[in-house]
């Protein structure tokens, strides 16, 4: 099949307008445009999939990516890649978001053309992408993991305790008129041995601080026995403003219950007993009342609770004076797990004061006296050392001198859980401080797995870290089993998790993180890590390997791998998490993607760099013995400014630069790459990028120019595949 080119056009042109002159020859010649003559060498190539040493390279896939909805047209870009390329990568449509429906259906229409069209010409598809965090359907992902209705009767209710008395104490430290109360055995004894004259002669606070509710009716409950039967009085309130009530008292134990109004905000209970006359013991005594039900659960306000990402905008530290500052974070194998990574919190010798060394726990808000908190964290020292914790209005602004407890620390990890309320003392907190100089000489402390909670109730409940998982990967298993039989075992190689890996090392372990929206941008993009963790790519490859072909090949496919602004940081980084993934003996990943979305800089010494850690990348891909494909291939042309070369200022000189920067980057593959390991290398635009294109709009990209005429650019990828 041949293409057209507009050298031939132009040629076929003077023709016709010479047969429309006279037959007199003309007195001179026409020049052959230099744009032509300049351009005349690239009708002499054949079609770039012929330059493949098939002998040499048996498994090399020549690919494209293509517009699904171009290629099933059959029309100039299907006439094109047919005859240049043996695999095609469908640009946008094998995406989540552009087959999941906002109601979580699947419209596989385009897929499923595209498919077809690729089987008439006998091309394989790379499939893109499995997993990614960009172009997912957002909206649907969300739902399935927003706050779940609850159901709740409006006329349930539910018994809230306001006070307990147990006198587990041992001792009896309440008011008594008449009596002496004493406590035996954790039970209230109480002995009247003659009536008096009225019952209230005899009388004594059995609780005492209860918060009550005023107007709001009160269930009184006292497990009790007498030596003999008999009746006493009741009472709940304050000196004079009580409700009170008899009860009945037998000589077997039985729980005793009396609804009595309460009238007052803080009320005790009181028991008369001048009429009774024997012996009586009280087990314990409960004070609640009803209200309507309501769902209450726990919410955590820190962020990076284990530890294992970068972000520590919820942890401070001051050491030995010095301070507060961001806490620091130790290295893997500090953490309770002995694996994973805590904060560590060094203190001095000889400290003047206990808040000389803190650590701070800081809330993304401030409390309000009543609320309910739960704080729990693991934590251990070099030496044993006590401490103390305070209320702060911010790491070192001191409020209060108590607030979750002392925790004492030994040099095994423990692990310490308080619940309660903020107290009015406490109002206006957002920081926990823990006093760490009391040991009086220097010491290393270590915290992890650090939670700290705030009771909420409503018709909603948030759904939990584990559902939430357990719904994504169910969602995930639906889009990757659908694709699988979609495709009919005839997509045989995917990108199974395209661009995992951020620019930054957050938590100082040497490697970049992973893309998350804490690193990267949630109101655009879903990023199933920050729900899966580093499972992300666990999951997926298992599905893909349960639901899909058996000669399936799964990539991790990510750009800059080639970047020499931080020595290929980033491919070592990949790697590195990709030896996490496949430690579970179970994961398999097949190969490495490498996009490079590159650019030609005049600047000689940028170019240079450039092009040595496209070596380095090559070689470092090697060594992993894992199959290498470049996915994305395309090139762009930087001035000596730095800025962008549009298609249109582009001189012959530097097409001719951009060609032999292509020739660089396949020949390298192709000497540097074992033969085993070469799965192939694609080009993602094979002709110029319109302006008003999104990706790379209006720059040199193509092999083609956007009529489909060959450029300098296909010579010099022709002469790489060729190896000249």
């Amino acid at each position: 099949m041949k293409l057209i080119y507009k050298s031939w056009c132009y040629a076929i042109a003077l023709t016709v307008l010479a047969s429309c002159a006279d037959d007199s020859r003309l007195e001179y010649d026409v020049k052959k445009p230099e744009s032509i003559a300049e351009s005349e060498y690239l009708n002499d190539y054949d079609v770039l999939k012929s330059y493949v040493d098939r002998t040499e390279n048996p498994d090399f896939k020549l690919g494209a990516a293509v517009s699904a909805s171009d290629y099933s047209e059959r029309g100039a870009v299907y006439s094109l890649i047919y005859s240049n390329f043996d695999e095609i990568t469908a640009g946008n449509a094998m995406k989540y978001g552009s087959v999941v429906q906002d109601d979580g259906s699947m419209n596989f229409s385009q897929v499923t053309q595209f498919v077809e069209a690729a089987k008439e010409a006998d091309i394989s598809i790379y499939g893109h992408t499995l997993v990614w965090h960009s172009q997912q359907n957002k909206n649907y992902l969300e739902k399935l993991i927003a706050d779940k209705e609850i159901d709740i009767d409006p006329d349930a209710t539910q018994e809230v305790v306001d006070g307990i008395e147990d006198y587990s104490g041992g001792t009896y430290n309440y008011w008594a008129q008449g009596v002496e109360p004493v406590v035996e055995n954790e039970v209230l004894v109480v002995t009247n041995e003659e009536a008096t004259p009225n019952f209230w002669e005899v009388q004594f606070h059995i609780a005492d601080g209860i918060p009550t509710i005023v107007g709001k009716k009160h269930k009184v409950t006292l497990r009790i026995k007498g030596s003999t039967p008999g009746e006493i009085t009741l009472a709940l309130g304050t000196w004079g403003n009580t409700e009170n009530t008899t009860i009945a008292i037998t000589e077997d134990w039985q729980e005793v219950t009396a609804d009595l109004n309460g009238l007052v905000d803080n009320s005790f209970v009181m028991l008369q007993s001048g009429n009774y006359v024997g012996t009586y013991e009280i087990d314990w005594v409960k004070v609640t009342h009803e209200e309507a039900l309501a769902i209450s659960w726990w919410t955590n306000l820190v962020t990076n609770s284990d530890l294992e990402g970068g972000d520590l905008s919820s942890f401070f530290a001051t050491e030995a004076t010095n301070g507060p500052k961001e806490a620091t974070l130790g290295a893997p194998g500090t953490g309770a797990d002995g694996v994973g990574r805590a904060i560590v919190v060094q203190s001095g010798d000889n400290p003047a004061n206990a808040w000389d060394t803190q650590f701070f726990v800081k809330a993304p808000r401030t409390f309000e006296e009543g609320e309910a908190i739960r704080f729990r964290m693991k934590y251990r020292a070099e030496k044993e050392a006590n401490s103390e914790s305070q209320a702060h209005n911010e790491p070192g602004g001191y409020l209060h001198w108590s607030m979750v407890g002392s925790p004492s620390f030994t040099t095994d990890w423990q692990e310490h859980i308080y619940t309660g309320t903020i107290s009015g003392d406490q109002a206006g907190m957002n920081t926990i401080a823990f006093n760490l100089a009391l040991l009086g000489e220097a010491n290393t402390y270590y915290f992890d797995d650090i939670y700290w909670e705030i009771e909420e109730s409503g018709n909603k409940m948030p759904q939990t870290p584990e559902e939430k998982a357990d719904t994504l990967t169910w969602a995930m298993e639906n889009w990757i089993a659908a694709m699988m039989e979609t495709t009919d075992g005839y997509v045989t190689a995917w990108d199974v998790v395209n661009e995992a890996i951020s620019g930054a090392d957050y938590d100082g372990d040497g490697f970049y993180d992973l893309q998350s929206a804490q690193n990267g941008d949630p109101e655009n993009n879903f990023y199933w890590q920050d729900y899966l963790g580093d499972n992300f790519v666990r999951v997926p490859v298992e599905l893909a390997r349960e639901h899909g072909p058996e000669n399936l090949k799964l990539f991790v496919n990510d750009y800059n791998l080639e970047s020499d602004w931080d020595d290929n940081q980033k491919l070592k980084s990949l790697i590195n998490w990709i030896e996490q993934w496949e430690s579970d003996g179970v994961t398999v990943i097949d190969g490495i993607g490498t996009q490079m979305h590159v650019s030609y800089h005049l600047n000689t010494e940028t170019q240079a760099s450039k092009e040595e850690h496209i070596v380095k990348m090559y070689e470092l891909l090697a060594a992993t013995g894992k199959l290498v494909k470049v996915t994305e291939l395309d090139m762009g042309l930087i001035d000596e400014n730095g800025d962008a070369v549009m298609t249109e200022d582009v001189t012959h000189e530097q097409d001719m630069a951009m060609a032999e920067y292509y020739n660089f980057i396949i020949r390298k593959y192709f000497e540097i790459i074992p033969v085993n390991q070469r799965y192939g290398i694609a080009h993602w635009s094979p002709a110029d990028s319109p302006s008003d294109s999104s990706w790379r709009g209006g720059e040199p990209i193509g092999l083609w120019t956007l009529d489909y005429v060959r450029k300098p650019a296909y010579a010099g990828f022709a002469d790489g595949l060729a190896g000249e």
